[in-house]
């Protein structure tokens, strides 16, 4: 059954909309109050997650080291090296690294709800992650370089891979002009299991290089540098700008394409520039974090039901408490049975699977979106 919510019929009665500036000015007004509580809402993640560790460091003396770093003005000169150490060079680009994995991550999977008209599509039931989780295993076990002239090449060959198994799972999936739900589903489940199996095979064809595969199959951030942050951002970045520019464009999409072509858009160009620029993001994450199952079901979700389906507002809220729920996600990930840590992906999955049920459940009994 399609749940996906349908453009009103052309004779139907609608209620006056504001028109021009008025509107416009508006929805800015209705929109800042959001972002702000959800800025916040990150940057209480990152003091968090970045104080809270094995080694006891108070959270002012968290925010004193952050701030010196940043501003250059020494507020933290009187306190242990080692802290200002193990806040810089350990835990601040983990977690940053968590942070922008979760924001792209979110960010994909709205951009795939939107392009596919189908709420239930995200990096991982359709198999991207796992397409991109092999890209970068190959070139891990093939022992060549993994950057080039200063730019990380495992997004590239993870964006390859993940590119494949989006066309593939598109062109099974897609009957005529609508890409059941269903049929997406399965067809993300088979090219998800067909890449997983490459995967540990490829693992256990090279087992010096068994933890590094290890990582980027079950989702990890234990090894995160500032290195990976700085070869993630150069595809995250532009990805998320021209995700952005195109809310209003995928607005017109979610509903008709017929719509979208009276109003001067070509639906197949710009379908296929939402999504080669969401999987390239969506590999970048995976490249240097692993597969990291449920991000772009749950928080785009979350967000729909509280703020509604407007991509305009939809896309950066998805982006922001993507990166909150996957710093926290992590946080959890490596406190709660120290000092062992599990995979950042089972703690999501946990979170993801009952909610994944309950979509299910809903689109069983028919509900709307």
């Amino acid at each position: 059954m399609n749940i996906v919510r349908r453009a009103p019929a052309l004779g139907a009665a609608e209620p006056p909309a504001p028109s021009g500036a008025g509107a416009l000015a508006g929805m800015e007004r209705s929109l800042w109050p959001r972002f702000l509580v959800a800025g916040v809402a990150l940057m209480g993640a990152i003091v968090l997650a970045t104080a809270v560790g094995p080694a006891g460091i108070p959270l002012d003396a968290t925010v004193r080291i952050i701030l010196s770093r940043l501003t250059g003005v020494e507020t933290g000169d009187s306190l242990p090296a080692l802290w200002r150490d193990i806040i810089w060079e350990v835990r601040l680009p983990r977690v940053l690294l968590a942070g922008l994995t979760g924001a792209v991550l979110a960010m994909a999977g709205a951009t795939y709800q939107g392009v596919f008209r189908n709420p239930l599509a995200d990096p991982y039931l359709i198999g991207v992650a796992t397409g991109a989780a092999l890209g970068a295993t190959a070139v891990i076990v093939s022992d060549t370089p993994h950057s080039w002239q200063g730019l990380s090449v495992l997004p590239l060959a993870a964006f390859g891979g993940a590119v494949v198994s989006v066309l593939l799972v598109y062109s099974v999936a897609r009957v005529g002009n609508t890409v059941p739900t269903t049929t997406l589903i399965l067809a993300g489940v088979a090219v998800a299991s067909l890449s997983t199996a490459i995967t540990s095979f490829l693992m256990l064809r090279s087992t010096t290089h068994m933890f590094s595969v290890l990582s980027v199959v079950l989702g990890s951030f234990n090894t995160a540098t500032w290195g990976e942050l700085t070869w993630a951002l150069p595809y995250a970045v532009p990805a998320a700008v021209v995700i952005l520019a195109h809310g209003r464009v995928l607005n017109v999409l979610s509903l008709d394409e017929e719509q979208a072509r009276q109003l001067g858009i070509n639906p197949e160009r710009t379908k296929l520039v939402l999504l080669g620029v969401a999987s390239l993001a969506a590999a970048a994450a995976v490249s240097v974090a692993g597969t990291i199952g449920f991000v772009g079901l749950i928080v785009p979700h979350a967000v729909r039901l509280i703020w509604g389906p407007d991509n305009r507002q939809l896309l950066p809220m998805s982006i922001l408490f993507g990166a909150t729920f996957l710093i926290l996600a992590d946080l959890l990930a490596r406190t709660v049975d120290q000092p062992s840590e599990i995979p950042v992906g089972i703690i999501t999955a946990v979170c993801g699977v009952p909610f994944f049920l309950y979509l299910l459940r809903r689109a069983r009994m028919g509900a709307y979106w």
